[in-house]
């Protein structure tokens, strides 16, 4: 019996050789200026044969950093590194699309130009910790508030970010709206307060998503743009008072803005890869109806459950994260049904090769 998995999927302009994809996963592996280096560009080469790679998140500027070592996606050097990871991928007749990121409040002043305050919608600050510029956690500190004005300056980065991404070669872009990120903190009540135009109602607080979709769009055509959700998450203190509500209408209002696919992170799994306290309804099945494009979900699946939420019709794609980063030839596994290597969480954030481009493959 054929897998579900391992069948090509069009999506776009792309035919997919299965429907396999490599989660984006934060490494902090990048070169001093955050630039992508060889070590990057053979980790991703390695797992060309998922169908789609989605790269690590990058920073669309200076601002939206929130860790060290992350890559981003605004100088020219960053540009020449990633143009060696799309290299890499497309030799072996892969697809890689780039993760576009701002992280908002998730940041510290020691990786902040200046020492400045990260940036919000509203002032209000975070509980859980988060990383100085030494990859040490400490307290968070409160963000400043976005002035009307500069939220015009955070679309034209995003749109910067998708030329850069462009011209290093990239098959497309993910915009990351997910995990407590900036543009998630704007979706959600919990985080924004805000009495403007970009506060209060649904359509408010789904504005900023909507102009940066469509500034990415008109970059690389809507066939080539993707959007990342997490309806149910509670990373990086994230919160709505009624969630079921507010991601019906932004998979409404996406659809108006016409996105290729929407990504969806499940409530089995915090955005940071760990088990989730949350085990409500997926939200798979729930968007599935509502959004006309195509659907990624990631969120601990393992092969069977993967092949079964495609034949459901449930998804399209699948997303695999530490299963990816510790079997290169995951595709290649699957379809033989051989065994996974296990995963060293001690070796995902930060370090050298080990754990990063050491794990064997079946052919090693």
């Amino acid at each position: 019996m054929t897998q579900a998995l391992l069948t090509a999927f069009q999506l776009g302009p792309h035919l997919l050789k299965n429907r396999i994809v490599m989660a984006p996963l934060t490494r902090m592996r990048s070169l001093p200026g955050n630039v992508p280096g060889p070590m990057n560009a053979t980790y991703y080469g390695q797992r060309a044969s998922m169908g789609l790679i989605i790269t690590e998140a990058a920073q669309v500027s200076a601002q939206g950093i929130g860790y060290p070592g992350t890559p981003g996606i605004h100088s020219p050097a960053q540009v020449e590194g990633w143009k060696q990871v799309t290299q890499a991928v497309h030799e072996k007749g892969g697809k890689i699309f780039l993760q576009l990121w701002h992280v908002g409040r998730v940041s510290h002043p020691s990786l902040q130009e200046g020492n400045a305050l990260p940036v919000a919608p509203s002032s209000i600050a975070m509980t859980s910790q988060v990383f100085t510029n030494t990859g040490e956690m400490t307290a968070p500190v409160t963000p400043r508030a976005l002035e009307l004005d500069e939220i015009s300056v955070i679309v034209q980065q995003y749109r910067d970010g998708a030329k850069n991404a462009l011209s290093a070669g990239f098959d497309g872009v993910e915009i990351h709206s997910a995990n407590g990120y900036l543009l998630d903190q704007f979706l959600q009540d919990g985080t924004n307060h805000r009495e403007d135009k970009y506060g209060g109602s649904l359509e408010n607080r789904s504005r900023l998503l909507m102009e940066v979709v469509t500034a990415v769009t008109e970059v690389f055509g809507n066939d080539r743009v993707g959007v990342r959700l997490s309806p149910h998450g509670s990373f990086n203190d994230i919160s709505d008072s009624d969630p079921v509500k507010l991601f019906s209408y932004v998979a409404e209002a996406l659809n108006r803005v016409a996105p290729v696919y929407i990504h969806l992170v499940e409530p089995r799994v915090s955005g940071g890869g760990e088990e989730s306290d949350f085990h409500g309804e997926s939200a798979t099945p729930t968007l599935r109806k509502i959004f006309k494009g195509a659907l990624i979900s990631a969120g601990g699946y393992d092969r069977e459950g993967g092949n079964a939420t495609i034949d459901k019709g449930d998804a399209d794609l699948i997303a695999y994260g530490r299963p990816a980063i510790a079997n290169p030839d995951l595709a290649e596994r699957f379809a033989i049904q051989a065994d996974l290597n296990p995963y060293d969480r001690a070796t995902f954030y930060g370090g050298d090769a080990k754990g990063y481009t050491d794990y064997p493959t079946l052919k090693a």
